[in-house]
């Protein structure tokens, strides 16, 4: 389960990662509120939706007051934004996110995520921040550190610190990085997450470190036990007939072709789909009723 960048910041402030100061706002009346209440010249737009991309697709926008910020804000809210990640459908930005603009001196990229491979968490860990971590991976290999974490001990001390010595960090900031690095898996496990992302942490031209973005994944076969982060889910962000079948204990993803696909089991469907796919065919959708239908449902 996706939750919003908002969200997402608040999640961290509870763990101690510093992340800019700002607020939410779902009209251009509270768009003037929130910025009012920020000391900084430079303002920060930036839209809420669950997908990536949005800086380059036009959803992050700075102003330079108030008023300014006001009117990139009217021309999200309402409005369809289409990122790489949304398909051409695009989403509808309900609330934008405003923020004080940071004065940036550099961009690092940091995740941690489940490496299935070894059944462990894994930490990532790159000087490349800012960009899309598969560029990374395929044309500067070198640039990124996959550390493997003991699920038992967590990220330890001096494991943290050598990840900010490969950021680049030395002396009080990498102590200083090496604690916020803690913070964030110390958050994944106990948030049950599938993937929580800063892409970019930033270091400030005035000394600091900061989470200028991000992203919390929840796994959600864990949610039973944290019925304070479902309550965070935006179900207008997810396909209507993906609600509706979560409603009825079905497994429904929409595709994007034309043959349908209903079957009683997860991995008889998947084996249906490639079925469909060998013969020249596209499923239009994944739907695993459970695998204990029978004739009388």
């Amino acid at each position: 389960m996706n939750i919003h960048e908002y969200q997402a910041k608040k999640l961290f402030r509870s763990f101690g990662i510093p992340v800019p100061v700002g607020g939410v706002a779902r009209t251009s009346e509270e768009v003037v509120q929130q910025a009012a209440k920020l000391r900084a010249g430079t303002l920060v737009v930036k839209a809420q939706i669950h997908a990536g991309g949005r800086g380059k697709a036009g959803g992050v926008l700075t102003a330079d007051g108030p008023e300014a910020a006001r009117r990139h804000a009217e021309r999200l809210l309402g409005n369809v934004l289409v990122t790489r990640q949304t398909g051409p459908e695009g989403r509808v930005v309900r609330s934008v996110l405003i923020e004080e603009g940071q004065n940036i001196e550099h961009e690092y990229y940091v995740a941690v995520t489940l490496d299935r491979a070894t059944r462990r968490p894994v930490i990532l860990v790159s000087p490349d921040g800012g960009m899309d971590i598969e560029e990374v991976a395929a044309n500067t290999p070198g640039h990124l550190f996959k550390l493997g974490v003991d699920p038992l001990w967590g990220l330890r001390d001096y494991e943290a610190r050598c990840l900010a010595a490969f950021l680049g960090f030395s002396g009080k900031r990498l102590h200083f990085c090496a604690g916020i690095l803690q913070k964030l898996f110390t958050l994944y496990q106990s948030c049950d997450a599938a993937l929580v992302e800063i892409n970019p942490l930033i270091l400030t031209t005035e000394g600091n470190l900061l989470a200028l973005d991000a992203k919390l994944n929840l796994e959600e076969n864990a949610l039973f036990r944290h019925p304070d982060l479902k309550a965070l889910e935006d179900p207008e962000e997810r396909d209507p007939l993906e609600v509706q079948a979560e409603r009825h204990g079905l497994n429904y993803i929409r595709l994007n072709g034309n043959i349908g696909v209903m079957v009683n089991g997860a991995g008889l469907a998947m084996a249906t789909m490639d079925l469909i796919k060998q013969a020249g065919g596209e499923p239009a959708n994944f739907l695993d009723v459970g695998g204990g239908a029978d004739a009388g449902k």
